[in-house]
């Protein structure tokens, strides 16, 4: 297998908690009895573990499954200290963002078992945990025809997950992050938009609030302003547009799936009004260009995913960008690790076998 130059993180981007993995205590119980038997035992068999899912998907994690290999593989010595089992160890791998079939194999794993037996519940849950991010978002992307995708769904989640699933999306294809921890490991900024909390704090007065904003902050970010929040969209807007003037770079709708614009009372009856829908998109564009602002672009979110994006391209709904939260961190994509030869022979359970990939290559 040649080695090429493509980049990987290092591991120290991710923070591991070094001593913890060391230790097993991140890991399923069983692994940590079986490195400590094989220890024991002074049994150090010399096994290939096969790393694959069984989706067509997109690889995520896979450099910080290599980090925790490089960082957490080896064992206690003589003398009390840790000894690294990682250049004892040969890994190969597929790469950050690589497309992947069914069953692929993406990493494989050969040494002493003893040295990383307690190390499978980690890594294959940083790759279950980054694919579906990377898959998700890879699925939005695509949907959009290449509009941005900004990526919001840091409420809808643990904060501990963020700073790898910012750069699994990333990664993917999402233009922005939410959150500073999201952008971390490639050295960005979250972005985002004047809230509904800003508003409310200013008496509901969405002018005044983003006037406040955009005077504080137009020098650093892109401006974008919700303007839902009195359910008057198309009125909001043009009144923000006009305020701001070239300090706004844009309107997002963010109208509840449980709420009907006001815009469109009066034409309700052949589609349905609820929520975020092309008819309100296309008032509020129509507003905009009728009172001089062509330039102002429109960012639409609440309950979108790849389906409903791929609805509004086919329409040719004059969206700018998307705003996409829960539905990128939900799903599986989960992946098994085998032991498929031992001491160089085929040795799988029954069902499993060694699937060699020349596209895989060696971890230095």
């Amino acid at each position: 297998m040649q080695m090429n130059a493509r980049a990987r993180l290092d591991p120290e981007v991710f923070r591991l908690p070094v001593q913890r993995l060391r230790e097993g205590y991140y890991a399923d119980a069983y692994f940590v009895y079986t490195k400590q038997l094989l220890e024991d035992e002074d049994h150090h068999p010399r096994v290939l573990m096969q790393v694959f899912q069984k989706q067509r998907s997109r690889l995520g994690g896979i450099d910080e499954a290599i980090a925790i290999l490089k960082l957490a593989a080896g064992r206690i010595g003589a003398d009390g200290q840790w000894v690294s089992g990682w250049n004892q160890l040969e890994v190969h791998a597929l790469f950050e963002g690589d497309e992947i079939s069914p069953w692929e194999t993406v990493m494989t794993i050969e040494g002493d078992y003893s040295l990383f037996a307690h190390l499978e519940t980690v890594y294959l849950g940083s790759l279950a945990r980054r694919s579906l991010i990377m898959c998700n978002v890879d699925a939005v992307v695509r949907a959009a025809r290449d509009k941005p995708i900004l990526y919001f769904p840091a409420r809808h989640d643990h904060w501990h997950v963020q700073t790898g699933d910012g750069w699994a999306a990333h990664v993917a294809g999402a233009i922005g992050v939410s959150t500073d921890a999201q952008a971390s490991w490639w050295g960005g900024r979250g972005v985002g938009t004047v809230p509904h909390g800003l508003i409310a704090a200013y008496g509901g007065d969405t002018v005044r609030a983003a006037r406040v904003f955009a005077d504080r902050f137009h020098a650093e970010m892109n401006i974008t302003v919700l303007v839902d929040f009195e359910n008057d969209s198309v009125r909001t807007a043009v009144e923000v547009a006009r305020a701001l003037g070239p300090k706004l770079w844009g309107v997002r709708l963010d109208t509840s799936e449980l709420m009907v614009d006001r815009s469109l009372f009066d034409s309700m009856g052949d589609f349905d009004p609820r929520g975020v829908n092309p008819q309100l998109v296309h008032n509020v564009r129509r507003a905009l260009d009728a009172a001089g602002f062509p330039d102002v672009k429109i960012v639409v979110s609440g309950g979108f995913n790849a389906e409903k994006i791929a609805r509004f391209e086919a329409l040719d709904v004059p969206v700018d960008a998307y705003g996409v939260g829960s539905s990128l961190i939900r799903g599986q994509n989960d992946y098994t690790a085998d032991v498929v030869m031992l001491d160089g022979k085929p040795c799988a359970k029954t069902g499993r076998a060694y699937r060699p990939n020349q596209r895989l290559e060696r971890v230095v």
